[in-house]
């Protein structure tokens, strides 16, 4: 079973931050289909939902800090924003941005693992996240790239109530039984200078065309697509700003 729509300590939402707002637009337009509208109020600072149909998918926005980098960020569905940014300072963690309210849609909250990777917390008020889960264009899957997983396996669990499951080739978290996302451990393979970070995957119909289409947008494929054993065909790619984010075929996960 995967999430098919948010659920209170699951993945709800994702969100780009970009040094060319336009450029992304095109990108993703071009690789998933997607609408964009971008929200006029000056407050809002160029925030954009992307669409699939009627149905907000993810957003991108530009850079709000300059050390803010050019990445896609992962948002977590929580009850109460300020009790779960708090429980993050108590097991290790460290608490970026708020809680803060964002108009009347939700509150929101930055912050970092013990092992350095940023995530965001989500307490829905008119505003629950994605519309669409698991469908092509939409986000499927969330994986967090980590040198520590014993550290962040127990942070994760005590945070949102996760299990795991660990199999030969992967380690999984679900969350009410549900199967959302993963976790490899960062070995040698990957750059010192490569931080730990949550990676979304979107849902494509065919990987091999999708990491095509990427690269005659500009994009990068960073790795090239794969069947993974017992698993779906899968591929890493990066936007032409450097933001890397998975793409999945969605037949292969039901």
């Amino acid at each position: 079973m995967k999430l098919d729509a948010p659920v209170t300590g699951g993945p709800c939402w994702t969100e780009l931050g970009t040094s060319d707002l336009e450029s992304a637009k095109r990108f993703y337009g071009t690789l998933f289909g997607w609408r964009s509208e971008t929200d006029p109020r000056q407050e809002a600072g160029g925030y954009t939902i992307a669409h699939l149909g009627d149905a907000p998918v993810a957003a991108l926005a530009p850079l709000y800090q300059e050390s803010q980098p050019v990445a896609w960020n992962v948002s977590f569905a929580v009850s109460d924003a300020d009790a779960t940014a708090r429980l993050v300072q108590e097991t290790g963690g460290k608490v970026l941005v708020g809680p803060m309210d964002v108009f009347d849609v939700g509150r929101f909250v930055v912050a970092l693992d013990p092992g350095g990777a940023a995530f965001q917390l989500w307490q829905p008020r008119t505003f629950p996240g994605a519309g669409v889960f698991n469908a092509p264009g939409a986000l499927g899957w969330v994986e967090l790239l980590t040198r520590d997983p014993a550290r962040a396996r127990d942070f994760y669990a005590t945070l949102f109530g996760w299990t795991v499951s660990v199999s030969e080739h992967y380690t999984q978290w679900q969350v009410g039984g549900a199967d959302f996302g993963g976790m490899i451990t960062m070995d040698d393979k990957f750059p010192h200078e490569v931080p730990p970070h949550w990676l979304p995957y979107f849902a494509v119909e065919d990987v091999d065309a999708a990491a095509a289409t990427a690269t005659g947008a500009a994009g990068t494929v960073l790795m090239e697509p794969t069947s993974v054993p017992e698993g779906p065909r899968i591929a890493v790619l990066r936007d032409p700003q450097g933001a890397m984010f998975g793409v999945y075929r969605a037949a292969d996960e039901k």
